[in-house]
């Protein structure tokens, strides 16, 4: 088993660029906190709702704001089931292709849509600058492992491979209940989730503080 691969989990020095981000769950425990990244949209975030719903499974949602307002009913049915939500900033801006003050302002819209403490900046990019502003009010959320679903040639088998390969005790995953996802997350996540549990995984929320 590899120890890092970039495009998957990122080396430890890579980490230290943003110490009091959240890459892993605290503890030693076999647990994995599953994410997902862009929705909600009513193609694919209630199929991921009922699969988790039937593995009884909590997990967080890194929500886009302009979804949340577009779907506001998908958002609802996400807290109702007792998920958590975190701030995927209002458009899905890119924090190293972004002013500072034009991305905290797009991360404050997205709050009035997202009542939430976690934050999660698209593709983990952000100035330095960013991050020292944004731990002040937030909690960062970053990865220990990312499926890759979202990339179109990769195949089910292989985000689950990319999972499989790499969890270990305390893995933050990431998937993505997006359109452009769905081709690959809905093959691959019910056979990761399976596959977990067989080997004495269990699935927790991320860590509340404050």
């Amino acid at each position: 088993m590899l120890r890092f691969d970039p495009r998957i989990r990122l080396p430890k020095v890579a980490t230290r660029f943003f110490p009091n981000a959240l890459w892993r769950l605290p503890g030693d425990k076999k647990q994995v906190a599953l994410t997902f990244d862009d929705g909600p949209v009513p193609e694919v975030t209630p199929w991921v709702l009922k699969l988790l719903k039937e593995e009884n499974i909590k997990a967080c949602f890194f929500c886009v704001g302009e979804n949340v307002k577009r779907h506001p009913e998908v958002y609802r049915q996400i807290l109702a089931n007792g998920h958590q939500v975190g701030n995927h900033t209002f458009n899905h801006l890119q924090g190293l292709k972004t002013k500072d003050e034009d991305f905290f302002a797009n991360i404050e819209k997205a709050a009035k849509y997202v009542d939430s403490r976690f934050m999660r900046p698209p593709h983990g990019w952000m100035r330095k600058s960013q991050y020292r502003k944004l731990v002040e009010k937030y909690q960062v959320v970053m990865w220990d492992l990312i499926s890759r679903d979202y990339i179109t040639k990769v195949s089910p088998d292989a985000v689950v491979s990319n999972v499989m390969n790499f969890v270990r005790p305390g893995s933050i995953i990431i998937f993505h209940d997006s359109v452009k996802a769905q081709k690959n997350l809905k093959p691959a996540l019910p056979v990761v989730i399976k596959k977990l549990k067989q080997k004495g995984y269990q699935f927790t929320l991320l860590p509340e503080e404050g």
